[in-house]
């Protein structure tokens, strides 16, 4: 039996300010299987054209470089439409909470930190790149309880959503895997799916990270709590 074609990699691209880390970056994620790296900036400004021009899958994104920074250029990369389809994952020495929500807010898809383990990181772009959030419940809290001072929504969540959308809003907010909300609402995958879908649409989501500040905005998530 003839194997079907080989899946495409993963074309990334490596916006870091220091040749050396890029080069070693390119080492790292090139070497991977499934992963290629198609490109190289040296600051934000540069990350912003070379992804307009080579429309990557994944942008690895530095924070603090010279002309312009990786806040503002994650921002220009996720809400321009011919990139719709490219993702960022935000690569820091800073775990500083205002660098974390910036870099939510401005459409990040993920956050490590540069102090990662060369397979982390290498699972971090395959999981960005699948529409995945790298954010861990304990820095989610953080942000809530520094950024996030909202007075709390109703139960019921935010509006347009049916009850089960707020539930599973709830539990993607929480860090359930498409398989946990399975097994834990006892419906399947493919349903999972499908409320995940409706609720990107819903609530303007490109993806998971931006469900999980939808949901704490509106008071489904709190530091300490969630809602009943």
């Amino acid at each position: 039996m003839t194997a079907g074609p080989a899946a495409p990699d993963i074309r990334v691209v490596i916006a870091d300010d220091q040749p050396l880390l890029r080069h070693s970056l390119a080492l790292l994620i090139g070497g991977a299987p499934g992963i290629a790296v198609v490109g190289e900036a040296a600051s934000g400004t540069e990350a912003v054209s070379v992804a307009r021009q080579l429309a990557p899958d994944v942008v690895v994104m530095d924070i603090r470089m010279p002309g312009g920074d990786g806040i503002q250029a994650t921002r220009e990369i996720t809400s321009d439409p011919a990139l719709s389809g490219c993702r960022v994952l935000v690569l820091s020495m800073f775990e500083l909470d205002e660098y974390v929500y910036g870099a939510l807010r401005a459409g990040a898809s993920g956050f490590l930190l540069k102090d990662a383990h060369p397979d982390q990181l290498r699972d971090a772009i395959r999981r960005t790149h699948a529409g995945e959030s790298l954010f861990a419940p304990a820095i989610l809290t953080r942000l809530v309880e520094n950024f996030v001072s909202r007075p709390a929504a109703p139960a019921t969540g935010p509006g347009r959503l049916t009850a089960r959308e707020v539930e599973v809003l709830t539990l993607v907010a929480r860090g359930r895997s498409n398989d946990e909300l399975a097994a834990e609402l006892y419906i399947s995958i493919k349903t999972v799916k499908t409320h995940i879908g409706k609720l990107l649409a819903k609530l303007h989501a490109r993806d998971r990270a931006g469900l999980v500040i939808a949901a704490y905005e509106h008071g489904l998530v709190t530091a300490g709590r969630t809602s009943p």
